[in-house]
């Protein structure tokens, strides 16, 4: 995208006002971008109703996915805003447009036998050569802490040793927007780091450390997820975010409230927790179909 005066005020808003994620601001930029990639537009400010429902008309015909469409409109609908508020735009022109519904996609979860075979992995994996003996320590620590607490990548890679309280059971988290929250850690997770911060000699500064002593990269926690998976059972790939998804989901399982797991996991609005009450009925139906003899 060419040198935009209004976008570029708008992410600077974004980041210095709203402390908005660096992806999100990226995201937003390459809406903004695709949006104007369109032949014939006029400016910001003369764009009318048809030239977004055209521009929603292409990405459909394009097979984009309508969770994607709708990210991008998001990132539109936030930049009219923007426009309107800061810049006299008198109408936000993407009111009057509709979008497809979301696809209703429930995530995939582990089984509570998944999850013991996963986390018991990195002790039952031979050791690669070159790689330091306690980095099996540090990887058991990262996947027992991810089911343990439901953190997001981003929240996991980014704790420092003092945001891990061994005698309340908690780890301080800084989530979305660098909201705080305190998230219970139960004993097996603080176990598990306690011991690899002892095999790898981490007393200050980053929790979690590469080969060089450096903050562990979000890629690197893929790419440790991805080897591990090969040492089990499980025919389904695993993320980061199906831990958390399976953590959510068995803490409603085992009778948790909503507004609870909202908490634990960081929601700003419940709505976006309620998918996993969803999984949770899912989940009783095969029971209830598998066992009564009536279903």
């Amino acid at each position: 995208m060419k040198k935009d005066r209004l976008v570029d005020g708008f992410l600077d808003a974004l980041e210095f006002e709203r402390n908005v994620a660096a992806r999100t601001l990226i995201n937003y930029r390459h809406a903004l971008a695709l949006f104007r990639a369109q032949p014939n537009l006029p400016g910001w400010k003369d764009c009318t109703p048809e030239h977004f429902r055209q521009f929603l008309f292409t990405l459909m015909k394009n097979g984009t996915a309508r969770a994607t469409i709708r990210l991008h409109f998001a990132a539109l609908r936030t930049f009219y805003k923007f426009l309107t508020e800061r810049h006299g735009l008198k109408s936000n022109p993407l009111k009057e447009v509709q979008l497809p519904k979301a696809e209703k996609k429930l995530p995939l979860v582990l089984t509570a036998k998944q999850i013991d075979e996963l986390l018991s992995a990195p002790l039952r994996a031979k050791r690669e050569k070159q790689a330091p003996a306690w980095m099996a320590a540090r990887d058991a620590a990262i996947m027992e802490l991810f089911y343990s607490s439901g953190l997001r990548l981003s929240e996991l890679v980014a704790l420092d040793v003092a945001h891990v309280d061994p005698y309340s059971e908690s780890v301080r988290v800084f989530g979305k927007g660098r909201k705080e929250r305190i998230c219970p850690v139960g004993a097996p997770a603080l176990t598990a780091i306690q011991k690899y911060r002892h095999e790898a000699n981490v007393s200050m500064g980053p929790l979690f450390i590469n080969k060089r002593r450096g903050r562990l990269s979000a890629r690197n926690v893929w790419l440790m997820l991805k080897k591990y998976l090969r040492h089990t059972s499980i025919p389904i790939a695993v993320s980061p975010h199906k831990l958390r998804h399976s953590f959510a989901t068995h803490m409603l399982d085992a009778g948790a409230d909503l507004r609870s797991v909202q908490s634990l996991l960081g929601h700003a609005s419940l709505s976006t927790t309620q998918i996993y009450t969803h999984v949770t009925v899912e989940r009783l139906k095969k029971v209830y179909d598998q066992a009564h003899p009536r279903a």
